[in-house]
């Protein structure tokens, strides 16, 4: 513990803007070293990206973005902490993913690798072989996968497997030789909002079908606030602060303190840095951008989705759009500006499995595809013709929906630039040395002000290990005086 390091003249030790899971896991991490630590947030409730609310119908309970949590359920720091003390209960369906094909083929993940092998055909044993080979390793890459990838050299055998998920999805997607396991991988590939030929693809959705197995894809009961609720709670008997409904625009507004983290977009940090930060705009400029934006829907139901097949019923999440040739030529349209076709549609049915989501009898529907960033575009239509396709009469179960498009992000969370809901777009600059491009990623070149936010590595996803790191960097400042 740290003990005795307020100096004369500052109020506290660190100041967290922003109270998303990010900025709440670093004040965690540094209210549990001692420091006296305050989190400022703009909104009336903390919760970023991980807020319920009843977007359409009182009684339906909607995740306002991230629903489900592979990430979420495997972080090591959210492992850690009591968090089901407050309140924190995850909620498995039976099938983690469900993934229909035009063939009529229903690809489906399952905790088991062997009972999801089952269902590849000509390609489980190379599915299993490749997941079993990341399980083996998975305690020597977890802190690397889920932290900055130049971290430490001192293992440099996980430095070399760790290499193989830099690689592009589409070169992965080869290897296999049926539709089935093509397609799964290409569905949580597109996870990372990034056309399948680019760096770093394979990485996401491997990462994300290896920690399906290890810890599944499951929803938070009563929904993803909870979440963001227990990490709060946790952190308030600690003794932290918390101030909601104050907005910072420049960093002179905050008390003095010997740090600063900001859960923020990186854009957002250097006008908080005024004069200091106009240096740092060519620096972010020049290396970092943001990615895609997304359309999402939430729908109340009079019943549950008329999916065609019992597998997609029991699944939490839905990969909709066709197989991985669809998949892939959708997510480079998007990168280049175009609205497709036939989108690429992410869905969740988190009440078929947690009842308290929705009135008694009823339920909710969760779904986004992505677009071009700051795009208008309505694609209510699309989504809703890509459910109709494999459940129909879907139409008619829908009491209310609500939409957000990819320029209305902002308004919800100025952190979403354009829509670009994950903090960025996958790129080397962003996975090894952050936006700044300092020491640290998590530094700004600006003395004791770090940004914590999804923009530093891992990235996006509701784990809390951009705050966690980004919380070490300044402990290390701290305890250097």
């Amino acid at each position: 513990m740290l003990s005795g390091i307020v100096k004369t003249g500052m109020l506290y030790d660190a100041v967290v803007v922003g109270a998303g899971p990010n900025g709440l896991t670093a004040a965690v991490v540094l209210a549990e070293a001692g420091c006296s630590t305050l989190v400022v947030e703009a909104s009336e409730t903390v919760g970023g990206g991980s807020r319920t609310a009843e977007l359409t119908l009182g009684g339906f309970r909607h995740d306002v973005c991230a629903t489900a949590h592979p990430l979420g359920r495997g972080s090591p720091v959210f492992r850690r902490l009591p968090l089901a003390r407050y309140g924190l209960r995850w909620v498995h369906p039976p099938v983690a993913l469900a993934h229909p094909l035009d063939n009529g083929e229903v690809v489906v993940l399952r905790r088991s690798t062997e009972e999801t092998s089952e269902g590849l055909g000509a390609d489980a044993v190379r599915y299993r072989r490749r997941i079993e080979d990341i399980d083996r390793m998975w305690s020597r890459i977890e802190n690397r996968l889920l932290g900055p990838a130049l971290g430490s050299w001192s293992d440099p055998l996980g430095t070399l497997k760790l290499a193989s998920f830099a690689r592009p999805a589409s070169w992965d997607v080869r290897r296999f030789k049926g539709l089935a396991a093509r397609s799964l991988l290409a569905g949580s590939a597109a996870h990372s909002v990034m056309p399948l030929g680019r760096l770093f693809t394979a990485g996401v959705g491997w990462l994300l079908l290896a920690g399906g197995h290890r810890y599944g894809w499951p929803f938070v009961s009563g929904g993803s606030q909870a979440l963001v609720d227990a990490l709060a709670s946790h952190f308030t008997d600690m003794g932290g602060e918390i101030e909601t409904g104050r907005r910072i625009t420049d960093l002179a507004q905050l008390p003095p303190s010997r740090v600063v983290l900001a859960d923020v977009a990186p854009g957002a940090l250097i006008d908080m840095l005024g004069e200091e930060g106009s240096g740092r705009k060519a620096r972010v400029g020049g290396g970092f951008r943001h990615g895609p934006g997304v359309f999402k829907l939430d729908w109340a139901l009079s019943r549950p989705v008329p999916w065609t097949d019992d597998r997609m019923a029991k699944a939490g999440v839905l990969h909709l759009g066709g197989d991985h040739r669809q998949i892939a030529l959708a997510e480079q349209m998007v990168w280049r500006g175009r609205i497709p076709d036939r989108p690429f549609v992410v869905a969740a049915q988190p009440s078929r499995f947690d009842p308290s989501r929705a009135p008694d009898g009823k339920h909710t529907l969760w779904a986004y595809t992505h677009v071009p960033r700051g795009s208008s575009a309505d694609m209510r239509a699309a989504v809703e013709a890509e459910i109709e396709r494999h459940a129909p009469g879907f139409s008619q179960t829908v009491l209310a929906r609500h939409a957000v498009s990819a320029s209305e992000w902002e308004s919800y969370n100025p952190n979403y630039v354009g829509g670009d809901i994950g903090g960025g777009a996958l790129g080397v600059r962003r996975v090894l040395r952050g936006p700044f491009g300092g020491w640290t990623p998590y530094g700004t070149g600006a003395d004791g002000v770090y940004l914590c936010s999804s923009s530093t590595p891992p990235g996006a996803g509701v784990h809390g290990m951009c705050g966690y790191h980004a919380a070490q960097a300044a402990l290390e400042k701290i305890k250097s005086g």
